[in-house]
């Protein structure tokens, strides 16, 4: 039985709330250098009809031949999903008619799949955790393109993508806000990308969703459900639940029924409409496949594939709050990508590592995001980040130095020592001369002496008076300390 969800998701409609209830199927594209059945090569474009073989074109007489790096993948991925690995698993026969189908049926799994149940535990806020069910990961293959806008009187056909092998991950309906299922895709992405078993390219359809939508009175059974097929950004399918939510829960206030169909989400217009009715497991007549023996393997396999997997997100999260003192929010912030979680810890080695975290996520991660370049480019090293930590740390420069610092090694590059030397960037520490600068603002504004002796956050003021008078090289601290000791507050 599906959980109910908390009475902050639920939605407001006319005649009182409703809950959404979603599940979700997920194929992700497997990275391997051929296809599932057939040596052709799996990498995304080339020219069209590139990369098929006669295998992929469904010639008479071409049989299949499994590609074992792809049971590999789907291994891996079952294993991070901490799912039951199948020992023997059994490909069929989906028949259904499609231009880019060019056999007439898809080689998946039906009632024997790969792997079996697991579960995927889910940060959706700082504050909510929720944990969602894995049904089933299966293998199968891809269909090809069709192309409908290169003539006004023919559909082309692409075989590119037709036999490409994809891992389709069945979730259970364990998600109720839009919300939910952002984050669930979003750390299922991570997961996989952690493996290498998928690159997670939304935008090049490496990893597109099925989302399967319906809504209830809160407590009651769950309601005829809708699919969104092919949704292909997270944004897209947060925007795609809400609507489809929302027309749903319009029929149902107005007396009508919910119809069980597929449907397609049209970002433009910000709606969801209707492709065809749901088709039921026996409209596919599935079979086992006659060409492909029951795949099976023993648990020594699983086990060598478990002992090669690298230490996944959660288990990252788990030791970076124990070995470096982080707060949960962010360490799940740096494991999020695995290059940023290497970063932030070359970046962290032999010094304060909460100090280290906050720059790497707010400047580094905020100017990357900015940028819209990915930390693998970033053009400040972690050494780099390192050295400016290591000057703040040893009272070298400030934290507002550091930060015109950052900027120049991110524009121009260079050793941050060596532009702290050359640029005359260091810290003023000389007691004499900061005592100096307090003396010239102090002198400078009586009236606001007054001020600050009945009012003693005041002093801020005049901590940025006497940075400004230095070029903002004076330490902070050493200012504080001074104007409370000379202002008597």
């Amino acid at each position: 039985m599906a959980t109910e969800a908390a009475p902050t998701k639920l939605i407001k409609g006319a005649t009182g709330d409703w809950e959404v209830v979603i599940g979700m199927e997920i194929h992700a594209q497997v990275t391997s250098s051929a296809k599932l059945f057939s040596g052709a090569s799996a990498e995304y474009g080339g020219a069209p009809n590139d990369h098929v073989s006669l295998v992929d074109a469904a010639m008479p007489g071409m049989l299949p031949v499994i590609n074992e790096e792809c049971v590999k993948q789907a291994i891996r991925t079952g294993l991070g999903l901490e799912a039951k690995i199948n020992l023997r698993s059994v490909f069929d026969r989906k028949n259904y008619f499609y231009p880019d189908l060019p056999q007439g049926y898809q080689i998946s799994q039906y009632k024997h799949p790969i792997v079996g149940e697991g579960s995927v535990i889910v940060d959706v806020s700082p504050s909510e955790r929720i944990t969602v069910g894995i049904e089933r990961l299966h293998l199968e293959q891809d269909a090809g393109k069709s192309l409908h806008d290169l003539s006004a009187t023919e559909s082309h056909v692409d075989l590119n993508r037709s036999g490409v092998a994809l891992m389709e991950i069945v979730s259970k309906p364990d998600m109720r806000s839009a919300e939910e299922a952002r984050a669930y895709v979003s750390k299922l992405r991570t997961i996989l990308r952690y493996i290498g078993s998928c690159d997670g390219n939304m935008e090049q359809g490496s990893l597109r969703a099925d989302v399967n939508v319906s809504v209830r009175r809160p407590g009651a059974a769950l309601g005829t459900r809708c699919e969104i097929k092919n949704v292909n950004s997270i944004r897209f399918i947060g925007q795609a639940i809400e609507v489809e939510a929302r027309r749903q829960i319009g029929i149902l206030e107005d007396g009508g029924k919910i119809d069980q169909e597929t449907r397609l989400f049209d970002p433009g217009k910000g709606e969801t409409r209707s492709m065809r009715s749901k088709e039921e497991a026996h409209d596919y007549r599935y079979f086992p496949d006659p060409d492909l023996l029951p795949l099976e393997f023993d648990q020594a396999y699983v086990d060598a594939l478990k002992g090669e997997l690298p230490e996944l997100p959660d288990a990252k999260r788990a030791r970076f709050i124990a070995q470096y003192g982080l707060p949960p929010y962010d360490a799940g912030v740096l494991v999020m990508e695995r290059a940023a979680a290497d970063y932030f810890e070359e970046t962290a080695k032999g010094r304060d590592a909460k100090l280290a975290a906050n720059w790497v996520i707010n400047e580094l991660f905020g100017r990357l995001n900015k940028e819209g370049v990915d930390v693998t480019r970033s053009p400040v090293s972690s050494q780099a980040l390192g050295a400016i930590i290591d000057l703040i740390s040893q009272n070298v420069i400030s934290g507002k130095i550091a930060k015109d610092l950052f900027e120049i090694v991110w524009t121009e590059g260079g050793d941050p020592k060596e532009l702290v030397e050359t640029r005359g960037m260091k810290q003023v520490t000389d007691a004499g001369a900061i005592e100096a600068a307090v003396d010239a603002v102090i002198a400078a504004n009586p009236d606001k002496v007054e001020q600050a002796k009945a009012k003693p956050t005041m002093l801020g003021w005049f901590v940025g008076q006497v940075m400004k008078q230095t070029g903002g090289k004076a330490n902070p601290q050493a200012v504080n300390d001074l104007l409370k000791r000379k202002l008597g507050v």
